[in-house]
């Protein structure tokens, strides 16, 4: 035969060799050495696939530790309680807020704690004993007065101890402390937000709440945005000062988020 390349048809151009992985099958390529293989494909194909919105649960999965290189958040154990779940009838939570050794869970109707990597045993009298144990999330023990978040978590801002939070559907805004929750709307505003939060829930306007920590003059700053439309000239931005128990100041912004870097606002 010939043995000529037919120098009509080119011959084969491989592409760069950087285009190419070598794949291995055998564990250091000996001949009857272990083999690797792809294993089992999950695949399911359900005609009529069943899901569960469980608003009101937590799931953890495992640790995760940097500094010595473990990261196990995608492990989710079956052999493990890993799942928590709080009232529904308090709603869908909303936001999660870790506290030194709590975790502090807002529903749209009811603010909680839950102890973490603790548990607590009653006496008989009903006193408490914090005791360690095994467990991530411990029982979830809910704070003093029908409050929730509503569907607001923007409106959720922190200094310190004290946690600063609105409840829409209570026409309130909020302050979590070692005192309990208090209606820090009270103080000489109770009326205007009550008609303010009001107008946040008209149909088709898509209000938001947004607050934030304003660091440099130690005030909870709250804006309310009965319109989400950059056009919209409706909105309301105010500040709570904790030195006078009072809502000292108006502002002619409309933030789209509001935090504090080091000593700027």
């Amino acid at each position: 035969g010939n043995d000529q390349v037919n120098p009509v048809v080119p011959p084969y151009i491989a592409t760069p060799a950087s285009d190419w992985y070598i794949e291995e099958s055998r564990i250091r390529g000996g001949y009857n050495n272990l083999t690797v293989d792809f294993g089992v494909k999950a695949y399911l194909d359900e005609e009529k696939p069943l899901q569960q919105n469980r608003f009101n649960s937590l799931i953890y999965s495992g640790i995760f530790n940097s500094r010595t290189g473990i990261n196990n958040t995608n492990q989710f154990s079956v052999g493990e309680d890993i799942t928590k779940s709080a009232d529904p009838a308090n709603g869908s939570i909303q936001k999660l807020y870790a506290e030194d050794t709590n975790l502090i869970i807002f529903q749209e109707d009811k603010v909680s704690r839950a102890l973490i990597d603790k548990d607590a045993i009653y006496s008989a009298e009903g006193n408490a004993a914090i005791t360690s144990s095994p467990l991530v999330i411990g029982q979830i023990i809910a704070y003093a007065g029908e409050y929730g978040i509503s569907q607001d978590p923007f409106s959720f801002a922190v200094y310190g101890y004290r946690k600063y939070f609105t409840d829409r559907k209570r026409n309130v805004v909020l302050r979590l402390s070692k005192d309990g929750i208090t209606e820090i709307s009270s103080y000489g505003m109770h009326d205007y937000f009550r008609d303010e939060f009001n107008n946040i829930n008209t149909p088709g306007a898509q209000g938001v709440l947004k607050a934030g920590w304003d660091i440099h003059n130690k005030q909870y700053v709250l804006s309310s945005q009965p319109s989400i439309y950059a056009s919209s000239n409706q909105y309301s931005t105010l500040s709570f000062d904790e030195s006078v128990n009072g809502w000292t100041s108006f502002f002619t912004y409309k933030p789209d988020q509001l935090f504090s870097l080091k000593n700027s606002f």
